[in-house]
């Protein structure tokens, strides 16, 4: 009898430590509502979006992260890169499937599985989350059952992690399943439906969340600062051209106009253009990585603006030029761990200088053309000998200042350093004098 007593207390002592006990959960409290908007397909520019926003404050463990969600869905890889920031934040994150009639199909359910906190607004919509091609159902053979399984195992894990109807999203993937808002509460695909930020806090005060791997009690302090936090202006320039269609028509269309480069060499306008597609859609389609591309744009830029000096392309070249070096500048230092920035007041009133250059230019030759003077012309013009440079033949060879640019110029008559000139005819890069009488 007390043998099997001391048996009893050893094991309540070590059985806790050899299986691990019960999870502990801890308080999160948090004082600060962060709002982001994700208001288009599911691309390299989201991703960056949400990256960015998701690191940018992770040195502190006391805000809540709000996605207003309403996607068509978008890549594959990329919402697994979205997935996997959401796994790695610091932060609780909830999707809101908001306003009314907005949808988080395909794509957007699988993310919406990752979160910790998933509601919506009454009037949306969530599932339809089988892979598709580009504009048709992905076949057999094209690997539409690895990519549906995958696809499968994924949504299962993450619903189960979240303690969500993991069978539920399984159907979203495997036969298009959609749901309600009221139907998915029901089913326990997601929290509950809200119309409102204020329904959030609500509904998730004294809400238990598992982050990180740690079970997690959220309590909201009685002051809640709420702040909304939108793409900046190179995310919204991505988020143009990489949606998937758009993306692929910048390929197709650069692949042409290198064709035309290459079937009449010599203009360079339809090359240059076509490398401006192509870098685009290189970064839409995620094959040149952003930071890379951007560094390819801004290299682009300035070869361009070089080669508009020696080639009549009547400004296309300058304006191909100047979108890559705006499209670059933007792009610039896009990455999740990058905490470098360049202030967009600089890059604009860069750009603007090169604009205003570029237009100073085009406004002189203009008006050399109207009124039918060579901007370029020295005659008549007066100068001052500032060097001998010898002679040749019966020809006196000098350089002089016209115009405050030093020419090579040849006369008839001697003359000495300091004498004024003027210059009767140019030949090419060479002027001829004659002598200003005193």
């Amino acid at each position: 009898m007390i043998r099997s007593f001391i048996v009893a207390i050893l094991a309540l002592l070590v059985l806790p430590h050899v299986h691990g006990g019960v999870d502990p959960i801890t308080d999160l409290t948090l004082d600060r509502l962060v709002v982001l908007e994700v208001d288009a397909t599911i691309n390299p520019a989201v991703a960056n979006y949400l990256q960015t926003e998701l690191t940018r404050t992770a040195a502190t463990k006391s805000t809540l992260f709000v996605v207003k969600l309403n996607t068509p869905g978008g890549l594959v890889s990329t919402t697994k890169d979205i997935i996997t920031a959401i796994g790695k934040s610091t932060h609780p994150v909830v999707i809101w499937v908001t306003p009314e009639g907005a949808s988080a199909t395909s794509a957007g359910a699988i993310i919406a599985s990752s979160a910790h906190g998933l509601v919506m607004n009454r009037g949306t919509n969530i599932g339809a989350a089988t892979p598709v091609g580009l504009g048709e159902d992905i076949k057999e053979g094209d690997g539409r059952a690895k990519a549906v399984n995958d696809l499968t195992a994924l949504v299962r894990s993450l619903a189960t992690t979240r303690g969500r109807n993991a069978e539920a999203f399984v159907s979203m993937v495997t036969t298009a399943a959609s749901f309600t808002a009221e139907d998915a509460a029901k089913k326990n695909i997601t929290d509950g439906v809200v119309t409102s930020l204020d329904g959030i806090r609500a509904l998730y005060q004294e809400k238990t969340v598992i982050l990180q791997g740690q079970k997690r009690l959220i309590k909201f302090a009685p002051i809640v600062e709420t702040e909304i936090r939108e793409m900046d202006a190179g995310q919204q320039l991505l988020n143009i051209f990489a949606n998937p269609t758009t993306a692929y028509i910048l390929f197709i269309l650069g692949a042409a106009l290198l064709y035309f480069e290459f079937q009449a060499p010599g203009g360079f306008m339809a090359g240059a253009v076509g490398v401006l597609c192509l870098i685009l859609a290189g970064i839409a389609f995620q094959v040149l990585p952003l930071n890379f591309g951007a560094m390819v744009l801004l290299i682009a830029g300035v070869v361009m603006l070089v080669l508009e000096i020696y080639i009549t392309s009547y400004g296309l070249l300058a304006l191909a030029g100047l979108g890559c070096l705006t499209a670059g500048s933007l792009f610039l230092y896009r990455h999740e761990d990058g905490w470098i920035t360049v202030q967009h007041s600089i890059i604009f009133s860069t750009l603007a200088g090169i604009v205003v250059s570029l237009g100073t230019i085009a406004w002189f030759l203009t008006r050399n053309r109207t009124t039918q003077q060579n901007f370029f012309n020295h005659t008549h013009q007066e100068g001052e000998v500032m060097r001998s440079l010898g002679q040749q033949g019966t020809h006196h060879i000098y350089q002089v200042r016209v115009l405050g640019e030093i020419w090579k110029a040849r006369s008839e008559t001697a003359l000495l350093i300091g004498d004024r000139v003027k210059v009767s005819q140019q030949r090419g890069d060479e002027l001829l004098l004659d002598v200003i009488k005193s």
